[in-house]
């Protein structure tokens, strides 16, 4: 991927990708859909090479997703486990990565609670880095996973109208998806109550609301994201009660959506507070899709960053 760090590829930001790239990673992603559709889900592509996973926070989904596509994809994976590593002896996040790169590694997976920690890994060593979400900062791959989705339910995405719902403040997602949305022609709009703004929004793309109920009729993606009160505890934020009322997704709001408006949640869900559960159930969900896509998204990623690379096209058979 055409990252600005070094000659080695890393997806660290969706800012680090062309809109040509993005298309690129859709339409492998495509190929990848049916390889994970089929009865032995595994193409040799990246057999012989090997991917760690750096995980310093809790995660379901996207550590299996990443997971399954390495393996899908014939790559030796290593699970790095902080909780029973020299971490807890007072290891350095820079002699950890550089310990795991010496072992022989291709690509390492990173997920970090602080802003900027997979840009620092890409400095430190040679392995592909890709940004698994570092703090409040971003998640390329949901955002790519997301949009791979929307595009697939509504096609073109140039004009369509993307109302991202919630802790804005506190979502990594939400910064990738404005980036990942945008460049792809579409128009985003931040729904939320000011204390769950950033402080400053210089720079997005994006029109902001702060009532829900006004713009519902208007877009085509309700996207909606979790209140994070493990990284809000110390602000005035709304009670979950509160949030609910002024910008949750029930019954009678889902109904007032265009008909074929998605609904969308990157997971892990609060229902009953940002999305009632029979909401979650309509044929418009496609919250599972999402979960789904996720698997051959990042095997395209994958791909990409240790296979052929976005300025070749030669290996792309091997997705076949």
């Amino acid at each position: 991927m055409n990252s600005r760090h070094n000659a080695r590829r890393h997806l660290l930001s969706i800012s680090d990708l062309e809109t040509a790239d993005i298309e690129r990673i859709c339409d492998l992603t495509e190929s990848f859909a049916e390889v994970s559709r089929r009865r032995i889900p595994r193409v040799p592509a990246l057999r012989g090479r090997t991917v760690v996973w750096l995980f310093y926070e809790d995660s379901t989904r996207t550590r299996l997703s990443f997971e399954a596509a390495a393996k899908q994809l014939s790559a030796d994976t290593v699970n790095f486990s902080v909780g029973s590593s020299s971490v807890n002896k007072g290891e350095s996040l820079r002699d950890t990565v550089e310990a795991i790169e010496a072992m022989g590694i291709d690509a390492i997976v990173v997920r970090h609670s602080c802003a900027g920690v997979p840009h620092r890994v890409a400095d430190w060593i040679d392995a592909s880095v890709i940004n698994a979400g570092d703090g409040c900062h971003e998640h390329p791959t949901q955002a790519l996973l997301d949009l791979y989705t929307a595009r697939n339910r509504l096609g073109d995405l140039s004009g369509a109208s993307v109302a991202i719902v919630g802790d804005i403040a506190h979502s990594r997602v939400a910064r990738s998806d404005v980036l990942a949305f945008t460049a792809m022609g579409a128009e985003v709009t931040l729904v939320a109550p000011r204390p769950l703004l950033p402080l400053s929004l210089e720079g997005w793309p994006v029109k902001v609301s702060h009532n829900l109920d006004e713009v519902l009729g208007e877009i085509d993606i309700c996207y909606l994201l979790r209140m994070q009160l493990e990284r809000a505890a110390s602000l005035d934020v709304p009670s979950l009660r509160e949030f609910r009322a002024e910008y949750g997704l029930d019954s009678a709001r889902a109904n007032r959506l265009r008909d074929g408006a998605l609904i969308m949640h990157p997971g892990p869900m609060n229902r009953g507070v940002e999305i009632d559960g029979d909401v979650v159930e309509r044929p418009n969900t496609v919250i599972t899709e999402q979960v789904a896509n996720g698997v051959a998204v990042r095997m395209a990623v994958l791909f990409l960053l240790l296979g052929s690379g976005l300025d070749t096209s030669e290996n792309e058979s091997m997705a076949a």
